[in-house]
């Protein structure tokens, strides 16, 4: 017996990405239900995106660049927003944590869309 997955992993850079945005999506939906969906629509919106477009990454679907273009603009500026405010504001403890967080989501953010948009002849 040979232990062969049932996972086709196509490119393993694509399959990083696409764990990162399952991780991403994860974890906006997990606030928001955890706040008792008392938090802005938007992050609920873009937890569902996140876990599309790994789905789309896994699969090598085409419409997967344009998911990822998407993301990375509304990522980029919820981020770049709410890191803005918390600086300024500093309205809770253990913030240097969160903006680490914020910052490494943003540079992933930017990495995938890089990529992505640079081998998109390779989706089909």
């Amino acid at each position: 017996m040979t232990s062969k997955s049932k996972f086709k992993i196509e490119n393993r850079v694509v399959f990083l990405f696409s764990v990162f945005y399952i991780i991403a999506g994860v974890a906006e939906i997990v606030y928001v239900v955890a706040k008792n969906f008392a938090t802005p629509p938007h992050i609920g919106v873009l937890g569902l995106l996140s876990m599309i477009t790994a789905y789309s990454l896994f699969k090598m679907k085409k419409w997967s660049v344009l998911l990822v273009s998407a993301l990375f603009l509304l990522g980029i500026t919820f981020s770049a927003i709410t890191l803005s405010n918390s600086v300024v504001l500093q309205t809770f403890e253990g913030a240097l944590l969160f903006h680490i967080a914020l910052i490494v989501y943003m540079i992933m953010l930017l990495i995938a869309f890089m990529y992505v948009v640079a081998k998109r002849e390779k989706f089909s």
